[in-house]
């Protein structure tokens, strides 16, 4: 039986205001270790917010996520903060590189940031993240030297620098052309079923979503499909 590293229990996630605007709607969900997870449905049906939510970037306004079976309910920010840190990794539409440093320097941010190895660990594992996505020999060129599609991969390394059990991903194709959107969406699925990493991205690609293992759609904040890809 493969490890259920993400779990969600009911959760609802609600704007408070004159009217109250409904985000996520009674939602639950498991995922596993190798598992690829696209997440689809119309713009507005809540699929960001419940990425946001299943990556404790938001506090749901009911239910509960669980990270590799520990429950994160009554966790403090900064518990939240450490946790995200060491068990997830976030790819976001822009890739949101630091534009004075080279594809290798910013892989080496969130290493540093955690501190636990030396500095010659640090730039080696770095070295081995972006060899693994193609990129050994864009590891000394700033981002504005690299094309789209190798800057969303360089974020993808950040993404992956601390190892993390689940990936998370918001739309992350969606400023690339159609190639570059492929090499990115297979590096995904070989994340997933080469290095049995948790993935999750949120697309409104139907092609892409179909070379997932698993489709989530949303309509209105509400699962209303759960199965196979392909099926």
């Amino acid at each position: 039986m493969r490890r259920v590293t993400l779990k969600a229990t009911g959760l609802a996630r609600v704007l408070p205001g004159a009217v109250p605007v409904t985000l996520v709607r009674d939602i639950s969900l498991e995922v596993t270790a190798g598992e690829f997870v696209a997440i689809t449905g119309p713009s507005g049906s809540g699929k960001s917010s419940l990425l946001y939510l299943l990556g404790l970037l938001d506090r749901p306004s009911a239910g509960s996520v669980e990270v590799d079976g520990q429950p994160t309910a009554d966790m403090s920010g900064d518990q939240l903060a450490a946790l995200r840190l060491a068990k997830l990794g976030f790819v976001f539409q822009f890739h949101f590189l630091l534009p004075e440093f080279s594809a290798a320097e910013n892989v080496m941010v969130p290493l540093q940031r955690a501190g636990r190895l030396d500095s010659r660990a640090i730039a080696e594992w770095a070295a081995g993240l972006l060899a693994m996505l193609g990129l050994a020999d864009a590891a000394d060129k700033r981002p504005d030297q690299l094309s789209g599609g190798q800057r969303q991969r360089v974020a993808i390394a950040r993404a992956l620098a601390n190892d993390p059990l689940v990936l998370l991903a918001d739309e992350p194709t969606g400023s690339l052309d159609s190639v570059n959107a492929r090499i990115v969406w297979e590096s995904f699925a070989d994340l997933a079923h080469k290095q049995q990493k948790t993935v999750i991205v949120v697309t409104h690609n139907a092609a892409f979503a179909a070379a997932a293992d698993r489709r989530v759609h949303l309509v209105d904040g509400r699962i209303v499909s759960d199965r196979p890809a392909t099926a």
